[in-house]
């Protein structure tokens, strides 16, 4: 027997990215609802090889539905998602709403997938920030091994991770500047075409950024309290796929032949470190593609039983659409869940 499953926010970046998905891993579905908000009532979007139209969020009756995939925005996750789940319909969230809440489990699936089971006090389950998600990927199987104190982590966020508008922006000003036009910035700071911009989110009292404090805050909640973690978040000019470069403290000595044997037995990574041109990922060769990419492994002498490596992944996937898929696979592989119909 199949599942119902309903996409919020289904004309979305991460929205189509579900449905793409979806129908990629043979999810067992009965029925794919896609829903957005009442003005894209009757928008077309494709699920496999099927055309679904979308119908109004606000109008929906989920108490027939096993499984929503919200990827809405924090704002209309925060109305909706309690109403969602007081109907018997589990909620995986997108959103950084429910990220921080205790009662809501936080899961990267080859992380920490034994902590779902906290799902059940509101029927609500979090994804996390798209650069935490292939971060703690990285790091939990070194952790296991070596036990991590601190982490200082650079990331190079694509602008996919602000949505449609940014790809368009990008997109816009890039052709402005090819034709010696007037560049115009709307949803970022600056100008992001041929440009970096070290700003994502707004800026907090202590001089850090949202998205940095995110990243702080997931990582101890999903891996271990105990981890020091700084970070500095860059928006690049790169449609899809973040990168981040990654410093890493261990409790024991590790050292990088370790790393890369530990790494590449790991689930959800593929290790690519070559010394020699083009013998690394980056985030062009990530984009559309499922594992989290490891190059550049490498020891940090600056510090005692350091290592210093270059993650890479495609943040729409894993960073967002796939590991709120492979959360509803856990629920379902493990019996959380049964369909209603």
């Amino acid at each position: 027997m199949g599942y119902k499953v309903a996409v919020v926010g289904a004309t979305g970046n991460v929205g189509r990215e579900i449905l793409d998905i979806l129908a990629e891993r043979r999810f067992p579905v009965d029925e794919v609802v896609a829903l957005a908000s009442s003005r894209s009532i009757g928008t077309e979007v494709s699920f496999g090889d099927k055309i679904l139209k979308c119908k109004a969020l606000e109008h929906y009756d989920f108490s027939t539905t096993d499984i929503c995939l919200m990827s809405a925005g924090g704002d209309v996750s925060k109305e909706y998602s309690p109403r969602i789940g007081a109907q018997g319909c589990v909620v995986i969230d997108n959103s950084s709403a429910w990220r921080y809440d205790s009662e809501v489990p936080l899961i990267v699936p080859e992380v920490n997938a034994d902590a779902i089971v906290g799902f059940k006090k509101k029927n609500i389950i979090a994804n996390p920030n798209c650069s935490t998600a292939q971060l703690v990927v990285a790091l939990k199987p070194l952790h296991d091994f070596a036990k991590i104190t601190r982490v200082v982590v650079s990331t190079y966020q694509s602008v996919s991770g602000a949505g449609k508008e940014g790809m368009d922006e990008l997109f816009s000003q890039t052709k402005s500047v090819f034709v010696s036009d007037s560049v115009e910035s709307k949803k970022f700071t600056k100008r992001i075409a041929f440009n970096v911009i070290p700003h994502i989110d707004v800026f907090m009292e202590d001089g850090f950024t949202k998205e940095e404090w995110k990243m702080m805050a997931e990582t101890k909640k999903i891996l271990d309290p105990k981890i020091k973690l700084t970070a500095t978040c860059v928006r690049v000019p790169v449609f899809i796929g973040h990168s981040e470069a990654v410093n890493v403290e261990f409790e024991r000595p590790i050292t990088p032949d370790e790393a890369r044997k530990v790494l590449r037995e790991a689930p959800g990574i593929l290790v690519i470190d070559k010394h020699e041109n083009g013998g690394y990922m980056t985030p062009h060769e990530a984009a559309g593609e499922d594992a989290t990419y490891i190059s550049r492994i490498r020891e940090d002498a600056t510090v005692e039983n350091g290592l210093a490596f270059w993650c890479v992944s495609d943040n729409l996937r894993k960073g967002a659409a796939l590991n709120a898929v492979q959360i509803a696979e856990v629920l379902i592989n493990r019996k959380l869940i049964s369909a209603k119909n």
